[in-house]
This record gives C-alpha cells, sequence and structure tokens, in this order.
C-alpha cells in the first residue's frame, strides 16, 4: 500500500513538474521574442498598428490598408479600379463587409460578430497577454517550418461557436531555434469554401518602427498549397484615426449627378 502511494506520488510530482517545465518554457520563448522585438512594455503601449501594403493579383498590384485597434476596432481597405473596397471593418458595435458584387456595406451575423467579440483584447497578438485572456499555451517540441529549425508552441484560445455549435479555437506558432524570431502561424478554417483546411501565415524581413520591430514581408494561404504574398511598405503605430471609415453607412451614397456640359 505504501509502495503504492508512493509510486503514485512520485507520478504526480513527475507529471507536474514536466507540465511546470514545458510552461516555463513556452514562457521563455515568448519572453526572448518580445524583448528581441521591443519589449513586453513598449508592445503593450501601442493602441493602433496602420500598415500600407500591396498585393499581387494577377500580374496587378492591388493597395491595401489595414488598421487594428487595442480596443477591437479594425478595417481592410482595398483600393481597386478606383473603389475603396471595405472589408472586416469593426466600430466597436457592428461587424461589416463589402458585398463585391452589390458594392454596398452588409452587417456580419451575429454568430461572426460573436466570435469576433472574442477576439477584443488579442491585439497586437493573442499571445502577449495569453494568461490574462484566459488562454492555454503549450510548448510541442521542434519542427521545421519552411526548412528553418523552430519552435511550435499550441495557443488555445476560448471556444467560438459555428453552425451554433462550440468548437475549439487554436492556434499554432512557429518560433526560429535560435534567434526566437516569429516565422509563421497556422490555423484550421473552421467555416467557408476553405473549412478544414489549414491556413498558414509567415512572417520575414524584420525592421523597426519606433523601437519596435514588425515583419515587413508576409504570405497567407493554404498550407502545402497557394499562398498570397502581401508586400509591406510602411507600419505606423498609434496614429490618428479617421473615425467615419469604419461607421457602418446606414444609407448607401447618392452618385453626384454629372457635370452639364
Amino acid at each position: 500500500m505504501i509502495k503504492s502511494i508512493k509510486s503514485t506520488f512520485l507520478f504526480l510530482f513527475v507529471s507536474l513538474f514536466a507540465l511546470s517545465l514545458n510552461a516555463q518554457s513556452a514562457d521563455e520563448i515568448l519572453d526572448a521574442y518580445y524583448e528581441a522585438t521591443g519589449g513586453r512594455d513598449a508592445w503593450n503601449k501601442v493602441e493602433n498598428m496602420k500598415y500600407t501594403a500591396k498585393v499581387n493579383q494577377g500580374g496587378m498590384e492591388i493597395p491595401i490598408e489595414m488598421v487594428e485597434c487595442k480596443d477591437g476596432r479594425s478595417y481592410t481597405k482595398v483600393s481597386f479600379q478606383g473603389l475603396n473596397i471595405l472589408q472586416d471593418v469593426y466600430d466597436g458595435k457592428d461587424l461589416w463587409n463589402t458585398n463585391f458584387q452589390t458594392m454596398k456595406a452588409e452587417k456580419a451575423t451575429s454568430e461572426d460578430l460573436s466570435n469576433h467579440n472574442l477576439t477584443i483584447g488579442d491585439f497586437p497578438d493573442p499571445l502577449l497577454n495569453y494568461k490574462k485572456r484566459g488562454y492555454k499555451l503549450e510548448l510541442l517540441g521542434k519542427e521545421s517550418f519552411d526548412g528553418t529549425d523552430a519552435f511550435k508552441l499550441k495557443l488555445t484560445k476560448k471556444p467560438m461557436t459555428v453552425d451554433g455549435k462550440e468548437v475549439e479555437d487554436t492556434e499554432y506558432y512557429y518560433f526560429e531555434a535560435e534567434s526566437f524570431v516569429l516565422l509563421g502561424q497556422e490555423m484550421e478554417v473552421k467555416s467557408g469554401p476553405m473549412k478544414g483546411l489549414i491556413q498558414q501565415i509567415t512572417f520575414s524581413e524584420y525592421q523597426e518602427v519606433d523601437g519596435l520591430y514588425v515583419a515587413f514581408a508576409m504570405t497567407q494561404g493554404e498550407k502545402g498549397g497557394q499562398s498570397q504574398p502581401i508586400m509591406i511598405e510602411k507600419v505606423e503605430l498609434n496614429v490618428e484615426l479617421d473615425e467615419s471609415i469604419m461607421a457602418f453607412p446606414e444609407e448607401a451614397p447618392v452618385e453626384a449627378p454629372a457635370d452639364k456640359k
């Protein structure tokens, strides 16, 4: 009986020690990453980030402007053929997109809005304050990412809702094993035409912006499949925002009559 108790105690001790070591190692990787990119305190002082970028679509360069705020507000503006098309817009109340067929603003479903609200507080990324957010972080070991030896971390966030059912929301992050630079991120697409596929984002070409180091080259697409390069031209921190851009247009704008000649 005593031997059994001792064995059980030893097993629990080893298990708890391993869990503690795993969590500590994951935190050490994050500490090294944030230290290398400007420091946690500096990142926590950022109120918003504005990206000016371009994507190449069929040989045509399309300008993109992306804004993310600490309070959850955000928008992506795509400039195409003289039009400014807004996507993934959140003004603090409404989540909306521009319908590419009608070119009119449409509010997201209540389910999409609810899932978006779960992410408010993840700025500038879900890892910075993951403990306060109630997320779970695990170090899964080392793995090759795009040919580079990297630490693989698994982040389990709050469950999201898909078709009325709660599903686990997990993300995987890859940090270069020697420099601790963030190389990429992966997550399973939970809804839409790409449901079930693994979305992969890569980060590279880090440059200094107001004391913080930010990736200026990204790709986004299906893991093992095609990806879309995003060429970032400028990153701005704590900029003054035009609030009207994010406000949901209650009425479609009336086109001005052409000048008479």
